[in-house]
């Protein structure tokens, strides 16, 4: 094989023809007669295909036979101008290498469409077809706008820990963190399992939120953010739940409950806006694809400001609508967490735009949210606030956080927690608190948004759901 450079297939399709290239790939087809074949090759770094003509006159019968999908090649041969429609360039083959036989008969994927459904039974090759190799630079540019949306900001990011004690949302639904032998475990006199035997010497697990660990870093530096995988024990086999994700958490000093608010609409347009910048050949197979209205549904969230309205509105909004006709399958009054469903009305239905919910009860909320002021008996509530899209939900959900040492500590009480591993965590309530906000955005959330999928598992390459922790 020629001593030529690759170039990549993105860069390839670009280019001017008339010049000498390498191109290395994976086949998607073969198609052609007994005198010329046409193989569409791609290597990932584009939705699109280029196409190889290759005279089989030049080539030897066991090598063309040898051309399967699925199969990766290295091609050198001239870039000429296409004759056909859907591409700009070709290129004519001079020389080919089979570097990887693919056998046809066994691979998973063939040429007709399959469904995403039973991509999720052959997960380990799904990454190789074009929505998910689409999906996965979408998840990259998110990640990469992520960081630099903060770091553009001056924020500081802070890795915290993915093993903890602490379970941030009082929920309990965590994955334990064991040395212990499962078959021999130790216990004390009263029959309960002897933690300091373990590796920590404490009961410990996979972390469900790095906020509070966050805190402390944004009462230190003063503006921070977290971006890691999280984990929940939730035995919830829905579209909408992972067992493994990931979560972008900022957390800044001095931020009240509106400049929370400003920064999660900021942020979300940018991240939307950065999408639609550099993702946009991704996003028009996506279109295409799965889901037509999406490239108008993102454009219509960067240039509208998001609808506020507060929980008891919404409750008020919702039970009109229901007076009116509309059938939610689950209750609302004051006082119950919102499901999807009602969150969708409210975005899609009433206000036709994002909607931010702020001011919940404070019974459906977390220990550590600030609690309003001259509130009526029986309808206390916190400055918690949620973002809500449409087809998704909710898509952020944040606070100001209560900054009262006096009121942090009767709450905790209240809610009959322990204190023993909360401590540190009141310190910062101590030691010179200040007020601050923060919020958290589910990585694969904000994904299902910008694709347009409708099932989380198809937007993270590896789902751990409940029974499924495959690869």
């Amino acid at each position: 094989m020629d001593q030529i450079t690759r170039t990549k297939v993105k860069d390839l399709l670009k280019s001017a023809p008339g010049q000498e290239v390498m191109a290395k790939g994976w086949v998607r087809t073969k198609r052609g007669n007994k005198q010329i074949k046409f193989i569409a090759l791609n290597d990932g770094s584009t939705v699109y295909n280029i196409q190889i003509v290759a005279d089989t006159s030049r080539f030897d019968e066991d090598l063309i036979r040898r051309i399967t999908t699925g199969c990766s090649l290295c091609v050198v041969g001239q870039l000429v101008e296409s004759v056909g429609s859907g591409q700009a360039v070709e290129i004519h083959a001079r020389q080919i290498e089979v570097i990887g036989e693919c056998d046809p008969v066994r691979y998973p994927l063939q040429k007709k469409d399959t469904s995403l459904e039973y991509l999720r039974t052959v997960a380990h090759m799904r990454l190789r077809t074009n929505t998910f190799g689409a999906i996965l630079r979408i998840r990259h540019a998110m990640a990469f706008a992520i960081h630099k949306f903060f770091n553009d900001k001056g924020f500081v990011y802070l890795n915290t820990p993915l093993i903890t004690e602490s379970d941030a949302e009082g929920a309990g639904d965590m994955f334990q963190v064991t040395t212990l032998d499962l078959g021999n475990v130790p216990t004390k006199e009263n029959g309960k399992v002897d933690f300091s035997k373990d590796f920590f010497g404490k009961k410990t697990s996979l972390t469900v939120s790095g906020q509070l660990e966050g805190e402390l870093g944004a009462t230190a530096v003063g503006e921070i953010y977290t971006f890691g995988p999280t984990f929940r024990a939730e035995n919830s086999n829905t579209p909408r739940h992972l067992a493994e994700f990931w979560m972008i958490e900022p957390e800044m000093a001095f931020y009240d409950i509106n400049d929370n608010m400003v920064l999660a609409e900021e942020f979300i347009k940018y991240l939307v806006a950065y999408a639609l910048e550099n993702c946009m050949d991704d996003l028009k197979f996506l279109n295409d694809k799965y889901d037509d209205a999406l490239i108008e549904r993102l454009r219509s969230v960067t240039g509208i400001a998001f609808q506020r309205v507060t929980y008891t509105e919404a409750v008020e909004i919702l039970e009109a609508a229901v007076a009116a006709g509309t059938t939610f399958e689950f209750p609302v009054h004051w006082g119950t967490d919102f499901q999807s469903e009602h969150e969708r009305y409210l975005v899609e239905k009433h206000f036709g735009k994002p909607v931010i919910l702020t001011d919940f009860p404070r019974d459906i909320k977390a220990f550590y949210m600030k609690q309003n002021e001259g509130c009526a008996p029986g309808r206390e509530t916190v400055r918690g606030m949620d973002v809500l899209f449409p087809k998704i939900g909710e898509i952020i959900g944040g606070s100001e956080r209560e900054a009262s040492l006096e009121k942090l500590e009767r709450r905790i009480d209240e809610l009959g927690m322990s204190r023993r591993n909360l401590e540190w965590y009141i310190d910062t309530r101590r030691y010179g608190t200040v007020p601050h906000s923060g919020f958290g955005l589910g990585f694969e959330r904000l994904l299902l948004f910008v694709t347009g999928m409708s099932n989380i598992r198809d937007v993270i390459p590896f789902p751990r759901t409940p029974k499924n922790a495959e690869f």
